[in-house]
């Protein structure tokens, strides 16, 4: 497949969501913007996809939901297990996605940090 960049739209977005994360680090994942705390990534774009990791329980409540969530598989066959794609309708929802935004960093701020 090949490479496309982000939509400015989507990347905009990203920014304005990781100013509310106090402690977040910008770095890049697969060419695309994504945010980390504590050297674990929690929120990215990949191609025009927003990108949230979450624990085991809200993982897979979100995937079952009618809400359109789907795995996150950045190259075929290789799906990343904490991660979900965010439909827009939801990220554009500013309820929604704060509250969602909350449970992934909640969760990964709990995890052990990373060494860089």
């Amino acid at each position: 497949m090949k490479w496309s960049k982000a939509p400015l739209e989507l990347v905009t977005f990203l920014e304005e969501a990781a100013l509310d994360v106090a402690g977040c680090q910008k770095h890049t994942m697969f060419g695309f913007p994504a945010y980390f705390l504590n050297g674990n990534m929690f929120m990215a774009a990949h191609r025009d996809n927003l990108i949230l990791r979450l624990g085991p329980a809200d993982h897979e409540a979100f995937l079952v939901s009618d809400d359109g969530f789907s795995r996150f598989e950045p190259m075929a066959g290789r799906v990343m297990k904490e991660y979900v794609v965010v439909p827009e309708a939801v990220y554009m929802d500013k309820t929604r996605f704060d509250t969602l935004l909350k449970k992934s960093t909640d969760y990964v701020r709990g995890l052990p940090a990373k060494k860089a």
